[in-house]
């Protein structure tokens, strides 16, 4: 399991950097609401983070064929999904670089005003984003390859979710804990992402793109 475990850890490190799972938790935190809505955004984040890798997991072992066959198959699935992940970012790079404009956070800055109702569906909503969703399949089919039993299985979702959460789960747990301290950090973090958080989630989209194509192509 080390050997499957060190392999997903990537992928995880990838989803932990994520800025707009971030930025949506630094605006609730900003907000009046931090501790239930706080609470609520994480409590979704970790279940659909979850629940998504552990359906991509399902999809990977129901992929047809016998084992030398499915492990094929998984290696194609890799490399047509990290050729995507590659392009997305190259793209994204490119489109920023042609605009004047920061990349800004849009409609995330009305997220801090909202229910903990609403804020529990965003929370579900942003596991399904088109790169969150990349990821748990990279992830689901890096565990299939592994052919672990179920319950090694269970401990590298488990792992996925607590790594690839992180950066929702630390600053959430932190300001709840200690407000006063960590506020004056989570606007200025807030302010550093306003500007650059197009460039690093692309930026961090082609090595990990890269990444899961060599996953594919060695096997």
């Amino acid at each position: 399991m080390g050997q499957a475990l060190l392999g997903l850890l990537p992928l995880a490190l990838a989803a932990a950097l994520s800025t707009v799972p971030v930025t949506a938790a630094i605006v609730i935190l900003l907000s009046d609401r931090r501790r239930r809505a706080g609470a609520a955004f994480l409590a979704a984040t970790l279940l659909g983070t979850l629940v998504v890798v552990g359906l991509a997991t399902l999809v990977g072992r129901a992929l047809p064929g016998r084992t030398r066959q499915h492990d094929a198959l998984i290696g194609q699935l890799e490399i047509v999904i990290g050729g995507v992940m590659v392009l997305i970012g190259v793209l994204t790079l490119v489109r920023q670089s042609r605009s004047h404009a920061p990349g800004g956070s849009g409609w995330l800055d009305d997220v801090g005003s909202l229910g903990v109702l609403p804020v529990f569906g965003i929370g579900l909503a942003l596991c399904l984003r088109p790169k969150a969703g990349l990821l748990a399949l990279a992830a689901g089919l890096a565990i299939n390859r592994a052919a672990l039993p179920l319950e090694e299985n269970l401990v590298l979702l488990v792992v996925y979710t607590l790594v690839a959460t992180s950066t929702v789960a630390v600053p959430i747990v932190a300001t709840v804990l200690f407000p006063q301290q960590t506020v004056p950090r989570l606007v200025a973090a807030n302010r550093w992402l306003s500007v650059h958080a197009t460039t690093v989630g692309a930026a961090v989209m082609i090595p990990v793109g890269g990444y899961v194509i060599a996953l594919g192509v060695t096997g």
